[in-house]
């Protein structure tokens, strides 16, 4: 298996070290592959071991895992859950990706193939105190209000080219909040950075 990192999405400083090695990286694109190959009752139920296990992979961050096919996007579901090790939270988010994204039917076998794998490792998020400090070429959004919430993962306003408002209202509207809610006094805002990398194109893994 090769491994894509994904260009202008989120990375961590050029100074920090990546959270997971490439050997980790292709790990998990593997193993999230088989986990929902199994969901499909297309291939074994996946075993990871201890001895698979090196220490990248255990250390606990939160993880998203979308599916895209044809270059569109199929499904993605991700879990914050930053006590918990960063394998297994890969490993629920791609079955939760194939299987109950709302947005999308779920994933048949036949389709699986021609599926493409994305994974985002995530930090911790941090409060946004100040709107006008939030870049979104850097940090993926929350919003939080009235008891909605939404996310965006750095990746989506980088691909789409949309500035720190364009985002802000994008991740209010996806929380099913009016476009400008990101200003009332009461909104909760906090931002993230992901580590992004993916399958290469074409690799018809399966």
């Amino acid at each position: 298996m090769t491994v894509e990192r994904q260009p202008g999405t989120g990375q961590e400083p050029p100074s920090a070290p990546a959270p997971v090695s490439e050997a980790g990286q292709r790990k998990l694109l593997a193993w999230a592959r088989a986990a929902i190959a199994a969901a499909l009752g297309v291939g074994p139920e996946l075993r990871v071991g201890d001895v698979d296990l090196t220490d990248d992979l255990r250390a606990p961050h939160g993880a998203f895992v979308t599916l895209k096919e044809k270059g569109e996007l199929r499904g993605c579901i991700g879990r914050l859950e930053f006590e918990v090790p960063l394998w297994k939270n890969v490993l629920r988010s791609a079955v939760s990706s194939a299987l109950e994204d709302p947005r999308f039917e779920p994933l048949a076998a036949g389709e699986l193939p021609s599926v493409r794998l994305e994974i985002s490792v995530l930090e911790p998020p941090v409060p946004l105190p100040d709107p006008g400090g939030f870049d979104p070429q850097v940090h993926g959004i929350i919003v939080e209000l009235r008891g909605r919430r939404a996310l965006l993962l750095p990746k989506v306003a980088q691909e789409y080219g949309w500035d720190a408002r364009k985002t802000l209202e994008t991740v209010c509207w996806k929380a099913g909040l009016p476009p400008d809610a990101w200003r009332d006094p009461a909104a909760r805002l906090t931002v993230f950075t992901a580590f992004d990398f993916a399958e290469e194109p074409g690799t018809g893994l399966s």
